[in-house]
């Protein structure tokens, strides 16, 4: 999900597990394997105890998925920078959620393997994260966060996934509408999610 660089060729990375939930792992040398790092990568390693740290060491890193989707479109890219920050930012270290997990690796899945119109998918993924989280995200919990943008929520809500792609907006409101889901976010899990990458995704969308 995000790394922290802590000294020469090593780093601190912050990741969701299937076995662990939410947790950080020491990587030493990282300097050659940095490109595993992008946002969202899902990725195989060997974990052992240091005992010199309370944090775990990960080597041998292995890719799982290519997602030469991703990697390979500027806009896709975009997004799954901002995913990987709502997601870093809001689920807590030691939080354990074998729900989460797939649902996360399905949706990262499911944007590397779009085509064509994916510029609501933020949206989506915002609203459909709620649900993944155990809260939901119904018109009238929805109600008091979206204020004049009400009316669009709601297509998205009638929506079929496919359809939701479709409905057209101009930058400007997806921006809006996403800062009163992140608000919405906030509020149910109870932590404060300043998601910087929103910006850019706002001069793309």
């Amino acid at each position: 999900m995000h790394y922290t660089v802590c000294g020469d060729n090593t780093l601190v990375l912050h990741v969701l597990s299937r076995n662990e939930g939410r947790c950080a792992l020491l990587v030493r040398g990282a300097g050659k394997n940095i490109s595993f790092f992008q946002p969202l990568n899902i990725l195989e390693c060997m974990v052992s105890a240091n005992p010199k740290s309370s944090l775990s060491t990960a080597s041998k890193f292995h890719s799982r998925k290519p997602l030469n989707g991703l990697r390979s479109s500027y806009g896709k890219g975009a997004i799954s920078m901002f995913l990987a920050e709502v997601l870093y930012r809001s689920i807590r270290e030691g939080m354990k959620d074998d729900g989460l997990y797939d649902w996360c690796i399905q949706e990262i899945l499911l944007l590397d393997s779009l085509e064509g119109d994916f510029a609501n998918f933020h949206i989506r993924f915002l609203l459909d994260y709620a649900a993944a989280s155990g809260f939901g995200a119904d018109y009238d919990k929805l109600l008091p966060f979206m204020e004049e943008d009400a009316a669009d929520i709601a297509k998205f809500l009638r929506c079929s996934w496919a359809e939701a792609m479709f409905i057209p907006l101009r930058g400007g409101q997806r921006s809006a509408i996403c800062r009163k889901l992140i608000r919405y976010l906030e509020f149910h899990l109870e932590v404060p999610l300043n998601i910087r990458s929103l910006s850019v995704l706002g001069e793309l969308f």
